[in-house]
């Protein structure tokens, strides 16, 4: 077995642990690359065989206690040689003492408990192909644009539902091009925002994150309204009711599953704020 040599990703890599989860089926947004390389360039790793893409993998290290794992994947004709371990143990000495969280698919639970994961829930993928809603209709007119609101409240919000500050990925997230974001102000607060952007295939709405359902059902109709309608996906948190009546309310079925599993205990976070999830690839 020839040995693999494990080093962080270029900036031009980045294309390469997105298309292969493209492969995967896993439907990346066309801007992820951008955006996730910006929160730690040091945790997207690469492994090669004489200088051959084998396998890739991200532990991005959001502050002093948390990480996030994802882009596992080892290229399909070379798996089975234990390079998948070699580059997840490179991960894993990358995030140090923090707390690691994923999104794990099923077939991959079982190995992560092994490593030290516990589930915390299940995260389900619905989708479906939505007509856009009428523009008029009085709560989508209601709903401004998120640029419009500032980033300090957004940060705010965020802080309530995500184990960790992440102030430059939002940045990021909500002003990368052909990313579409709304939020909704109830008597001057922020109680509903979300980001809407374009994948391989259809939309991918996330993060959607609101005080009810009533604001969480404002805000994705003005993000399926801004995209003309079409095929989309919500990530809902399996626990939330609300968030899973939200989703099928709209006519989106369930299409994938992953399990949210962390390594160590984390903040208390509010997942009944929580009606769609921002990435499985970085939480």
């Amino acid at each position: 077995m020839s040995a693999l040599q494990v080093r962080p990703m270029l900036p031009a890599e980045m294309s390469i642990p997105v298309d292969w989860a493209a492969a995967e089926g896993w439907n990346p947004g066309l801007n992820d690359a951008v955006c996730f390389a910006a929160v730690d360039p040091a945790g997207f790793l690469i492994g090669e065989i004489e200088g051959e893409p084998v396998a890739t993998i991200s532990c991005v290290n959001y502050d002093s206690r948390f990480a996030f794992l994802g882009f596992y994947i080892v290229r399909p004709d070379l798996r089975g040689h234990g390079y998948g371990l070699q580059i997840w143990n490179a991960a894993i000495a990358h995030a140090g003492s923090r707390v690691i969280g994923l999104d794990g698919v099923v077939a991959q639970q079982q190995n992560y408990r092994k490593s030290g994961f516990s589930r915390a829930y299940a995260n389900v993928r619905y989708g479906g192909i939505l007509r856009a809603p009428d523009a008029s209709h009085r709560d989508v007119a209601d709903v401004v644009a998120l640029t419009d609101v500032g980033l300090a409240e957004v940060e705010a919000s965020d802080a309530e539902v995500f184990p960790a500050p992440r102030s430059g990925f939002l940045r990021g997230w909500i002003n990368a091009p052909g990313h579409v974001s709304r939020g909704l102000l109830r008597d001057g607060r922020l109680a509903g925002w979300g980001v809407v952007r374009p994948c391989r295939r259809g939309f991918k709405i996330g993060p959607l994150v609101a005080d009810d359902r009533a604001a969480a059902e404002a805000v994705f109709r003005a993000l399926l309204a801004a995209i003309g309608g079409g095929e989309v996906f919500l990530d809902v948190p399996g626990i939330h009711a609300e968030a899973i009546a939200l989703a099928t309310g709209q006519g989106l079925v369930p299409v994938f599953e992953t399990a949210r599993m962390y390594t160590g205990p984390i903040p208390p976070l509010r997942l009944d704020r929580v009606f769609g999830v921002t990435t499985f690839e970085l939480g």
